[in-house]
């Protein structure tokens, strides 16, 4: 029989308590176990002495025993000082995912062209900085114009060049 010291959930919906038991490793979580060494109550502060009780006595004996535990409780026991724990690296933890590296790398680009437009523009010199704020305007107003003709167009090829496959095809 493998023995496990692990939590037993208990508490309302939302409101989670757990006893700190232990248990035959095949029983179910919140089943039968052959003795309770403690409780946890995960709403109360982290520095509240009412979070973790253990019954340290009880919790040495189990371990010396050979009992296993669940990677929560053996936390416990070693903010106890009853086992000592090995850290765990997870050197990519704190990376982010694909998908938000490259929203990362477009922000990035966004930002360079921008800077790139700012310093064309303060190296300007002053007495043309109107005229070229006047052909921004007008590059402005036309740019949704070209923007819609660049869209449509593509559309407009796709069908040419399916028509065209078809009668290579017959």
């Amino acid at each position: 029989m493998a023995i496990a010291i692990r939590l037993s959930r208990g508490g309302a919906k939302k409101r989670p308590y757990y006893r700190i038991v232990v248990a035959d490793s095949r029983s179910p979580r919140d089943g039968k176990y052959l003795e309770q060494i403690g409780t946890y109550n995960p709403l109360l502060a982290k520095d509240d002495a009412n979070r973790v009780k253990l019954n340290e006595d009880r919790a040495r004996y189990w371990v010396g025993v050979g009992a296993q535990m669940s990677d929560r409780v053996a936390r416990f026991l070693d903010a106890a000082g009853i086992k000592e724990r090995a850290a765990k690296n997870n050197p990519k933890k704190a990376e982010p995912g694909e998908k938000a590296k490259e929203r990362a790398e477009e922000r990035a680009a966004k930002a360079a062209e921008a800077e790139e437009a700012a310093k064309a523009a303060a190296e300007a010199p002053a007495e043309e900085a109107p005229a070229e704020e006047t052909v921004t305007e007008e590059a402005v107003a036309e740019a949704p114009a070209e923007e819609a003709a660049a869209e449509e167009a593509p559309v407009e090829e796709a069908p040419a060049e399916e028509a065209g496959e078809e009668k290579a095809e017959g």
